[in-house]
């Protein structure tokens, strides 16, 4: 897997379609507030140009993309941190996700009501953070109310929890979410185990038409403004249109695209603009019949990577044999590769690199 998304923002601002057309799992679209209750999930495998590069040459008899997952989380509203439409539920299921899309609604539609009327991106932002940093306060200060007793008792663990929880509530109290936060190295343990919804990497998404997707939008600077104050990400894409290539054959979506004037698909631009939020690579390896691409953190060394494909390839880690996507093109096959010496061997702490198509050696 390569990593989990929880796609969120308002009812009626294009979740659902936008899911649709990324994962095709065809979840329920209609112009209802909360239309999606449960969350509806989809696998999709991640576009990967060096992967068909690679297959091209070795002509594997079998070829496994890594994957990522959407989570289709129901719409929020004002007051989902009390529970309204349900939102208790709704805010849980962020909690399960690696990082967050946040749909933004820009399109206007006579057929489509907003919930709050005109359209207003900042007005939504603010609906939705708001709501997050008020369930974070909230787990803030049950949090704060366990380690205070623990903390009166001398133990200086609990006193220094104690601290910072009351630092980053102070900090979410004047509306900046917990990612914004700095923290020490040592406090960065304590952080990740407060599980706030607000910490998490956030990808905003604004939902244009197809008109404002070739000209440009006049709401895009706003939200360009709010990504850069929170240290977050922002893409284009429209989601009427992205249903359109969805329906295509691969081979017709690119001449759609061309036509368009577009180099990648709305689908490519949330893989790879994900990818760069969450510091994550892809390394390939080639074992008997399959080609397969795997999904790690930047920083990942050769052990750890062995053993994202299995555990016992991590504990009996002997070296891995390496050899960089690049070099392997430019070559045209293993054999080759071996001859010229570019197929190198490193140890255990060897960082894996993006592009690396590596074999590794083990004992059982």
């Amino acid at each position: 897997m390569g990593f989990r998304c929880g796609i969120i923002g308002l009812p009626n601002v294009g979740k659902s379609t936008i899911f649709n057309a990324l994962t095709a799992a065809c979840a329920e679209v209609a112009n209802y507030p909360f239309c999606t209750i449960d969350p509806n999930i989809g696998i999709v495998p991640v576009p990967d140009e060096r992967l068909t590069k690679i297959a091209q040459i070795i002509k594997p008899p079998k070829i496994t993309y890594t994957s990522m997952e959407f989570v289709d989380i129901a719409g929020l509203v004002k007051g989902a941190s009390r529970g309204e439409g349900l939102g208790n539920k709704f805010l849980g299921h962020i909690r399960e996700v690696d990082a967050i899309v946040h749909i933004v609604r820009y399109f206007e539609h006579p057929s489509v009501a907003h919930i709050y009327g005109a359209i207003d991106p900042a007005r939504d932002i603010d609906i939705i953070n708001t709501e997050l940093i008020i369930v974070d306060i909230e787990t803030l200060e049950k949090r704060i109310s366990k380690v205070e007793r623990l903390a009166k008792t001398g133990d200086k663990l609990a006193r220094k929890e104690h601290d910072i929880c009351i630092r980053i509530k102070d900090v979410l109290g004047k509306g900046t979410p917990a990612r914004k936060i700095a923290l020490h190295e040592d406090e960065e343990i304590i952080f990740r185990d407060l599980h706030l919804l607000t910490a998490k990497k956030v990808l905003y998404v604004a939902n244009v038409s197809e008109a404002d997707l070739k000209k440009g939008s006049t709401y895009i600077q706003k939200i360009d403004e709010i990504a850069k104050m929170e240290g977050a990400k922002v893409i284009v894409i429209c989601g009427d249109m992205e249903a359109e290539i969805a329906e295509l054959p691969m081979a017709e979506q690119k001449e759609f695209l061309n036509e368009l004037g577009l180099q990648e698909s709305g689908l490519q631009k949330l893989i790879r603009e994900g990818y760069d939020l969450l510091g994550l690579i892809t390394f390939y390896t080639t074992v008997g019949p399959e080609l397969r691409a795997w999904t790690i953190q930047r920083g990942t060394k050769a052990a750890a990577a062995a053993g994202k494909i299995h555990s016992d390839m991590e504990k009996g880690f002997i070296k891995a044999e390496i050899i960089h996507f690049n070099d392997f093109i430019q070559l045209g096959s293993l054999s080759a590769a071996k001859e010229s010496g570019l197929i190198r061997f490193e140890g255990k702490d060897y960082v894996v690199a993006d592009g690396d198509i590596a074999y590794f050696r083990f004992h059982v």
